[in-house]
């Protein structure tokens, strides 16, 4: 007699109700890990850092210096993907795991064959979304004028009545997408890395956990959101630190949501 195996679906881990203690712990610790190995978040910082400077330098090659700022807004978007290696720093100094660059590097090179690559996709897609709806309200409400610089941009949006509108929609769907990937990742990304957890399930995973603690997680994407903007002020500079104590944080936060294996 053949045997059958029944379908087992998969385990989806419990979240905790967190706070803003939660938050100002996962902050500190945060920093302690920042501190305790500062040149592999001062590399990964680097890395968006680098990142930022070469497109300023290939829009203004291009003669586009205005899309700085959508683009800039739009950047973090995609800070939950490169801060992997942050998570991998933290994850391991809090199970009292040697840090070395080779174990670092190797766990971020394994994720392109696990759940994590397509989680970079839509990380990567949202990112164009929001790209292409801002070429396509500067379309619709400014016309296809190009701006000199990044002042006169500025200027048209901030002082006219087509600009103030593009302005006002702009802002509401890019706070839209922006919640979406934050939900999305937030969890589900640290979650990915962790355990071996399908994509579906880990993102449910993250809507559950914004849904329990709604104000503190939305309070947490207040903070990431401010903090990122400040740091992308002095030509992305801040990034180099801001992006690594920021990456470490959500890990520790992360830990404190999600309950442990058991």
């Amino acid at each position: 007699m053949s045997e059958t195996t029944t379908y087992q679906p998969p385990k989806i881990p419990k979240t905790r109700v967190v706070t803003a203690a939660d938050i100002r712990g996962a902050l500190r610790d945060g920093w302690s890990d920042f501190t305790h190995a500062p040149l592999y978040g001062l590399f990964f910082g680097a890395i968006y850092t680098v990142g930022g400077l070469l497109i300023l330098a290939f829009l203004a090659v291009f003669d586009m210096p205005w899309m700085i700022i959508p683009i800039a807004v739009g950047f973090p978007l995609i800070g939950p993907f490169v801060a992997v290696g942050l998570y991998e720093v933290s994850r391991r100094r809090a199970a009292g795991e040697p840090i070395t660059w080779k174990a670092v590097l190797l766990v971020i090179f394994q994720q392109r064959n696990r759940q994590l690559g397509w989680m970079a996709f839509i990380v990567l897609f949202i990112f164009w979304v929001w790209i292409y709806q801002v070429r396509l309200l500067l379309a619709i409400f400014l016309g296809f004028q190009s701006f000199a610089s990044i002042g006169g941009f500025i200027e048209v949006i901030t002082t006219t009545v087509d600009g103030l509108t593009f302005l006002a929609v702009g802002t509401i769907i890019g706070a839209f997408l922006a919640f979406v990937l934050y939900a999305t990742t937030v969890i589900t990304m640290p979650l990915l890395l962790e355990r071996d957890i399908d994509l579906v399930s880990a993102m449910i995973v993250g809507f559950r956990a914004i849904s329990q603690s709604p104000a503190v997680m939305i309070g947490w994407a207040v903070i990431i959101t401010v903090l990122t903007i400040l740091a992308l002020v002095p030509a992305f500079l801040g990034l180099l630190v801001v992006l690594p104590v920021l990456g470490h944080a959500t890990w520790h936060l992360y830990a404190r949501i999600v309950e442990p294996n058991t």
